[in-house]
């Protein structure tokens, strides 16, 4: 079987990187200057920046652009740091998995997975036009659209959509 063709909307450098951690492969990435604000808001470098490892589904800053007005920088205020942190830890799965995997677990059990999240919530992946999609507990989507950009503590995969908790 080979694997679908995911969909790579900006050119990120994959070859991993034994110095660079999860946070820092995003803070050099413009595609991510949102989620590391949210990320350095929430205090979630230092977990972020250990050994792992983690699997990250990093959104773009295009998907929360899609998030309504305000939503983002009301998120980044000192009072709200509880639901920002539960919204990026619901985009961290611990261990590192690879599209590989992820895409071969989904045909393994019946062309969905649900994936634990950090948070304590669920994702449902499956696949759509060669494509991992996941699915929060709301129904919303989000498209991998970047996979397998190595970190020396895990894996991101860049998501088009903020998925939400609840």
């Amino acid at each position: 079987m080979s694997l679908p063709t995911f969909a790579n909307t900006d050119p990120v450098d994959k070859k991993k990187n034994k110095e660079e951690t999860i946070v820092s492969v995003a803070a050099s990435n413009d595609n991510f200057t949102t989620l590391v604000a949210a990320v350095k808001a929430a205090d979630l470098v230092k977990t972020l920046n250990s050994d792992g490892p983690f699997t990250v589904f990093a959104p773009v800053n295009n998907a929360f652009d899609k998030l309504p007005k305000g939503t983002v920088a009301n998120l980044l205020k000192p009072e709200n740091k509880k639901l920002l942190t539960s919204i990026l830890t619901y985009h961290v799965v611990a261990g590192e998995f690879k599209a590989k995997d992820v895409v071969k677990a989904i045909t393994d059990n019946g062309g969905k997975f649900v994936i634990k999240t950090v948070q304590g919530g669920k994702l449902t992946a499956s696949l759509k036009d060669g494509k991992v999609i996941l699915t929060d507990v709301k129904g919303n989507t989000a498209t991998v659209v970047i996979t397998d950009v190595d970190a020396s503590n895990g894996v991101v995969h860049a998501i088009d959509s903020v998925v939400m908790p609840q």
